[in-house]
């Protein structure tokens, strides 16, 4: 029997149906890497390679690093993810929806402490809890797979806009993809650092975690149906 021909690429249209998603974890990634830059010690609670220099800078005696604030957000950013690459087996979008839902608890419960609490304590709980969510976001970004989205750092974004030769007239094109990622994180950044200056780090807090609560909601609609194969 003739087999009937196939449908088109499916993962392809199921990428495509998670990158909004993914733009919104990429806006937040932002938002709070500014927040922990601007009020919680000159730390990075989403971008770990910037810790990493801050742990190597630090011997040289840098009066603005708190070795103890990276460390914690290092181990708590771990422990995210692996709680991240843990979650148990589940659609593509299922399990972003989980994962924003738990970031938006945490990201919430952040707001509460930045509120409540003052001083070393508060700030490093708050650090933990954010550092906890951007573990857990980036391995479920690093284990849904789809390309040019890492949602907490843009290195290899940006060297694939400047390295390939421009796509603009391809089906889910990589460079429009690259710049959107790129625009999702400096409108984090941007909107973070706003709302920390003119508000206050409980307010930003809380903005991501509506956010990331939006991105629950919607990861429970269907992605793009899949076309139909006639049966052969």
């Amino acid at each position: 029997m003739k087999r009937a021909p196939t449908s088109p690429d499916r993962s392809e249209d199921e990428d495509a149906s998670l990158v909004p998603l993914l733009l919104a974890l990429t806006l937040v990634a932002g938002a709070v890497d500014a927040v922990s830059i601007l009020r919680l010690g000159h730390v990075f609670v989403g971008n770990m390679t910037g810790n990493v220099l801050f742990l190597g800078s630090a011997p040289a005696g840098s009066p603005e690093l708190s070795v103890p604030a990276v460390l914690v957000a290092l181990g708590a950013f771990l422990v995210g993810a692996a709680m991240g690459g843990r979650l148990p087996a589940s659609t593509r979008r299922r399990r972003l929806g989980q994962v924003a839902a738990a970031e938006a608890t945490l990201c919430a419960a952040a707001a509460v402490v930045a509120v409540v609490a003052s001083g070393t304590t508060g700030t490093y709980t708050v650090t933990g809890l954010l550092a906890v969510a951007m573990g857990c976001q980036n391995a479920t970004a690093r284990a849904l797979a789809v390309p040019d989205f890492t949602t907490t750092v843009l290195t290899s974004t940006l060297s694939g806009l400047a390295a390939d030769r421009p796509d603009l007239s391809a089906p889910n094109s990589h460079l429009v993809r690259r710049v959107a990622a790129v625009a999702a994180m400096l409108a984090g950044a941007l909107a973070g650092t706003l709302l920390v200056v003119h508000a206050s780090t409980g307010w930003a807090l809380a903005t991501v975690s509506a956010i990331l609560a939006a991105v629950a909601v919607s990861s429970r609609s269907r992605g793009r149906p899949s076309c139909p194969c006639p049966r052969g």
